[in-house]
């Protein structure tokens, strides 16, 4: 509920669909902490997607927001009734071969409105000095809906909107399209927003050249960048309290989202545009990020947490693990990685309560992941898999397909390696996306781009006059794009068959490639995509070396451990073992690929 102190300068946060409805936003969770310790000012925060969620149906709502497009196609038409019949079109497409079943979209759309003018007229404008709103993935229509909807009941009431889609020449377009839209801001809003508060309150005379505005107000200097590790904890108390009165009969646990880090310490990804609204990446030590999980734990009664961070900072990341081990607490973590090459990290991690991973494996090509400025290689990639599989962490990842300027030995490497892969949990297949800020983005005549241009779901979307005027987070490109669907259209056939081999075999057998240990030998049974398993029997210096090469290892380094064989016969065995894709041998480095079977316990 919102307080009544009327000497407060009041500020209304709203998150709108689509998030996963069983989040609460840590956008809004962190700006209404940070601005409450500053003296005069009040936030209430609202999450308007749980009363989408609970009237189209959560299952529905599960579907739309994990699509991403289809839930913007929603609200195209509330906003530009002339774009409906291509609203709807991208809604169909969106679910086509899916198999999923979904309530009609004239319906779906109409229910949505009904819901929100329903929360909007219960929505005291009157009591709020200003109104934000968070716009990142698959939230700039709604947003603007929203902001659309409140103008008409008060125009004097400021908005703003901050987050991804608000980043740069994103922010300045948006701005200057969109006449509901007061305030931009771009990049992280801690600061930003207190600064914008002060400058609406009288207190403060200027603002930072980072917050857009329709006219010309006097500028501060840049703000420094905020200390990451001495913000206060997300506040999560209004999204529990929502989901007490949206919910009261269907109780769920939420995952809590918590911030260990803001930008990438790699930063290199030619593809990526996730850090465009960070400056310098920042991380909180170990102890500090443990001493919050466990404080919101206790605060909310959640075990399950999931980190918002594009990569967990390595260092303090084995701090923070070995913290939480401790605590002897059932905690349940997913987070993105980069690749980790010690089975003793990820063992740690997984101890500590890790139990699914995003890694960024992106290729099995290893010029490709060159182009792509990775910093990996495809025996990087496959040591990884590797070892969330021998220490049952569910990963979770993709495979781009469509890069541009891949070659067509790229495309033949990446079919071979789908081999090698075959015994580990199943990648996606992501086709590439041109995101504004990326480096391919700023340097698209490197990557065989001859032209940026509005992405074709977003002319689905909006009307020509706002496509040409708007910056968006995704484009499309001219260049040779045909000849890259057709390219890689074996790759896509062959995941599938790979995501179809893990979804039919019987998950009570071991795992598709594992060994047993007999002492003297090891036993090596191999699934296979078709016919029944083989078994492989390694005795004596075979097994000592198989075993040796648990994670990648050069030649030299075996030679070494292993004096008694040459180097010839060493390669020979290598090869063998390579071509009977039992290991995986890359620039004279080689990984033993299955993993010990599991061992009975009484």
């Amino acid at each position: 509920m919102a307080k009544t102190n009327s000497t407060l300068f009041r500020v209304a946060l709203v998150s709108v669909p689509w998030p996963i409805f069983n989040r609460p936003s840590v956008q809004l969770g962190s700006l209404k902490s940070y601005l409450e310790q500053q003296p005069g000012f009040a936030v209430d925060c609202y999450h308007p997607f749980l009363d989408i969620a609970k009237n189209i149906g959560m299952d529905v709502y599960r579907e739309i927001a994990y699509n991403g497009w289809a839930g913007e196609a929603l609200f195209s038409p509330l906003l530009f009734p002339e774009k409906k019949e291509d609203a709807r079109k991208l809604f169909s497409q969106s679910f086509q071969g899916t198999g999923k079943k979904l309530p009609q979209f004239d319906d779906l759309v109409k229910n949505i409105d009904e819901t929100c003018t329903t929360w909007l007229s219960a929505f005291n404008l009157e009591q709020y000095n200003l109104i934000g709103f968070t716009a990142c993935f698959n939230q700039l229509l709604p947003s603007l809906y929203f902001a659309d909807k409140i103008k008409d009941k008060n125009k004097s009431i400021p908005i703003v909107m901050g987050g991804s889609s608000c980043a740069g020449e994103l922010g300045r377009s948006l701005i200057d399209t969109f006449n509901q839209l007061d305030f931009i801001i771009d990049g992280e809003g801690e600061q930003a927003l207190h600064s914008l508060c002060r400058f609406l309150n009288g207190t403060g005379k200027a603002l930072p050249e980072k917050i857009y505005t329709k006219t010309q107000i006097p500028r501060t200097l840049a703000e420094k960048t905020v200390d990451i590790g001495a913000l206060p904890y997300p506040d999560y108390s209004s999204y529990f309290e929502e989901i007490r009165r949206i919910f009261p009969h269907q109780p769920f646990i939420p995952v809590l989202p918590i911030e260990f880090s803001r930008g990438c310490w790699w930063n290199k990804c030619t593809f990526c545009n996730l850090n465009v609204q960070w400056q310098n990446y920042r991380y909180k030590k170990g102890a500090r990020m443990a001493e919050e999980a466990l404080q919101l734990s206790q605060t909310y009664e959640c075990l399950h947490f999931t980190f918002t961070d594009n990569a967990l900072p390595p260092k303090e990341t084995d701090s923070f693990f070995s913290t939480i081990l401790k605590e002897k607490i059932d905690f349940d973590f997913f987070a993105e990685i980069r690749c980790i090459a010690k089975p003793e990290t990820l063992q740690l991690y997984r101890r500590g309560g890790l139990s699914t991973v995003q890694v960024g494996i992106e290729s099995l090509s290893s010029s490709l992941l060159a182009k792509m400025k990775k910093g990996t290689r495809v025996i990087d990639n496959l040591a990884v898999m590797k070892l969330c599989s021998g220490t049952s962490i569910k990963l979770e990842g993709n495979l781009i397909t469509e890069f541009p300027s891949s070659t067509q030995k790229e495309v033949d490497e990446t079919i071979t390696n789908l081999d090698f892969v075959l015994p580990f949990a199943p990648l996606d297949a992501a086709t590439f996306f041109l995101g504004y800020g990326s480096p391919v983005y700023n340097r698209h005549k490197d990557f065989s781009i001859q032209t940026i241009v509005p992405h074709s779901k977003n002319r689905l979307l909006y009307p020509q006059k706002q496509l040409q005027a708007t910056t968006m987070l995704i484009n499309d490109y001219r260049g040779n794009r045909v000849d890259q669907r057709k390219l890689w259209r074996p790759v896509k056939k062959k995941i599938l068959d790979w995501q179809k081999f893990h979804q039919e075999r019987s998950q009570k057998a071991s795992h598709p490639l594992s060994y047993r240990d007999g002492g003297t030998y090891i036993i090596i049974r191999q699934e296979r995509m078709t016919g029944p398993p083989l078994l492989h029997r390694l005795r004596g210096l075979s097994r000592k070396i198989y075993l040796f090469c648990e994670t990648p290892c050069s030649l030299d380094k075996i030679l070494r451990e292993f004096p008694q064989i040459a180097k010839k016969t060493l390669i020979h065995f290598m090869d063998d073992m390579h071509n009977k894709r039992l290991v995986f041998f890359e620039d004279e480095e080689v990984i033993s690929l299955a993993v010990r079977a599991e061992q009975k316990t009484e």
